[in-house]
C-alpha cells in the first residue's frame, strides 16, 4: 500500500507501459472540467443579464406610472380650462341636447 502511494506521488502511472490509458482518462477529465467551467460562466452571464433586465423593467414600470399620472392630470376638465383661458374658449353654459335619429328604412 505504501509503495502504491509513493509510486502515485512520483507519477509513475504516467510513464509506465499502460500510461496511454491513464493519459486518455486525464485528458477526458480535463475536457469535462473545461466544459463545466464554460457552462458556469455562461450561466453566470445569464444571471447578470436577467438582473439587468429586471432592473430595466422596474424602471420602465415606474416611468409608465408617472406618465399615466401626468396624462390623467392633463385630461382633467379643470386643467383643460386653465390652458384655454387665454384663447377665449371655455366650458359651455347650456347643457348638451340629445339628438335622436329615426331610421325610416324598416
Amino acid at each position: 500500500m505504501k509503495r502504491g502511494v509513493y509510486d502515485f506521488l512520483k507519477g509513475k502511472f504516467l510513464i509506465s507501459d499502460d500510461a496511454l490509458k491513464n493519459w486518455s482518462f486525464i485528458l477526458f477529465c480535463t475536457a469535462l472540467a473545461i466544459i463545466m467551467i464554460a457552462c458556469s460562466h455562461s450561466a453566470e452571464r445569464k444571471v447578470h443579464q436577467i438582473a439587468k433586465l429586471n432592473k430595466e423593467v422596474r424602471e420602465l414600470r415606474s416611468e409608465h406610472v408617472d406618465l399615466e399620472k401626468d396624462l390623467m392630470q392633463l385630461k382633467m376638465e379643470s386643467t383643460i380650462l386653465k390652458k384655454l383661458e387665454g384663447s377665449g374658449l371655455g366650458a359651455s353654459k347650456k347643457p348638451p341636447h340629445k339628438i335622436v335619429v329615426l331610421n325610416s328604412n324598416k
